[in-house]
């Protein structure tokens, strides 16, 4: 059976890039917003196209994700003419999710109306902190009243589903400030948070001012205190820990949505359990019918791209705007599955799924890694973790513990994923 599709859209324009930002976003472009919106949606169109014919067409969109950059920036009749794109071009479920990334203070309570009623019904709001001086540090353009703002006009506009990200290990963060910034995230009741450790990319004014001293490291000892705490106090409030990153809340029995009790970003899944998706827009990647895939980076080379050619013989799902491909190794396939399933925290790598897609068992592939990681404390075997969405119970013939064993992440194993990853790269 074919799996439902995702779609990622980037998003590249921002008012401001932060001193940490390594992800492609640009400043000061705005002007090309229009011109951007209507390349993209050229893009939609040729992919469309190419997706008639092929199995992916008989597999609807389960999500959207527009990620960036800021979204938000763009106004809520550009974001109407790329759905009306996206529905003629792509067969939509109705209950599909529809994610939104947002910076607090972008959005007014109008336009997050209007973002509700063209179909969007996710967002994920970028806080990274609720204190003021580490806001600033991170040269972010917000403060916490606009983060109580965003949240409660999303409320307004009909939003029942918000993410509120976080950034720790902040350079001279101390736990009682990431203890705070989490109590007042809680207080807000999103139904789903994300935790990221701050990294120091190369690159970015953060990685260089690092580097010249500029920029006191942050403490590793501190971070791994702080992902524990986060850990312990989030489950104390309700939050489930799906993800090395990630937890959400519980929706309750009787309001269960395409098999997921919970609030688990269903996009994200697609990732992390190694599943086709599309990637649409400057600079973004998709990974689909075997190939790994990058579109151009620079906004005004993407639109020229998109723009200037007539008619090209591209294999799916590569597109004008593609710069590089790589077609998957089987290889490639297995070690990205075993990155992608060990983040989940619960139920990881499971044995069904990896014989089922590759022919062989995990063991089979990855014997002395799986052993040496098991004998360091850093993975285990379970046989009783619960069940993601669309997971098979295997052949008939197969005892039960042969079906559910999975293999996952410690919690010491959590502190240390980076170890565990190279192992099966």
């Amino acid at each position: 059976m074919t799996p439902d599709t995702s779609l990622y859209i980037h998003v590249p324009f921002c008012t401001h890039r932060c001193a940490y930002c390594d992800f492609n976003t640009y400043a000061g472009k705005e002007f090309l917003i229009p011109a951007y919106v209507d390349a993209l949606i050229r893009e939609i169109e040729f992919i469309g196209r190419q997706v008639t014919n092929l199995p992916i067409h008989q597999s609807p969109v389960h999500t959207i994700f527009f990620g960036g950059g800021t979204p938000s920036l763009l106004t809520p009749a550009q974001f109407a003419s790329i759905f009306r794109a996206l529905h003629e071009n792509f067969d939509l479920r109705e209950d599909s999710e529809n994610t939104i990334e947002a910076n607090p203070g972008t959005v007014s309570l109008d336009a997050l109306e209007q973002l509700r009623e063209i179909g969007i019904n996710r967002i994920s709001f970028g806080v990274q902190s609720a204190n003021m001086e580490e806001l600033r540090m991170l040269e972010r353009i917000h403060d916490f009243f606009d983060v109580i703002e965003a949240v409660t006009n999303a409320r307004k506009a009909g939003f029942d589903n918000l993410n509120l990200d976080l950034i720790y290990g902040l350079p001279e963060q101390n736990l009682e400030s990431w203890q705070s910034t989490l109590q007042r995230i809680v207080d807000l009741h999103p139904e789903h948070i994300s935790a990221y450790a701050l990294t120091l990319e190369h690159g970015t004014p953060f990685g260089r001012w690092s580097s010249k001293g500029l920029l006191p490291l942050p403490d590793p000892d501190l971070a791994a205190d702080m992902y524990e705490y986060a850990e312990e106090f989030l489950a104390d409030n309700g939050y489930i820990h799906y993800e090395i990153s990630n937890w959400a809340l519980d929706r309750g029995p009787q309001t269960v949505v395409r098999g997921l009790p919970s609030y688990f970003c269903k996009h994200n899944l697609q990732y992390w359990q190694s599943l086709p998706y599309l990637g649409l827009g400057a600079g973004a990647h998709g990974y689909a019918n075997g190939y790994r895939y990058a579109n151009a980076l620079r906004i005004k080379t993407y639109i020229e791209r998109l723009t200037s050619f007539q008619s090209t013989n591209l294999p799916f799902p590569l597109s004008p705007a593609t710069v590089n491909h790589h077609r998957q190794t089987r290889h490639d396939d297995m070690s990205e599955f075993m990155l992608n399933n060990l983040r989940l925290v619960n139920t990881g790598a499971m044995e069904t799924a990896f014989r089922s897609r590759f022919g062989r068992g995990l063991m089979d592939i990855y014997p002395k890694e799986i052993e040496e990681l098991i004998r360091n404390g850093l993975l285990e075997w379970v046989t009783n973790p619960p069940l993601l969405p669309g997971e098979g119970l295997g052949r008939r013939d197969e005892p039960v513990e042969a079906v559910r064993a999975r293999l996952r992440l410690t919690k010491r194993g959590r502190l240390l994923g980076n170890q565990v990853f190279m192992r099966f790269v």
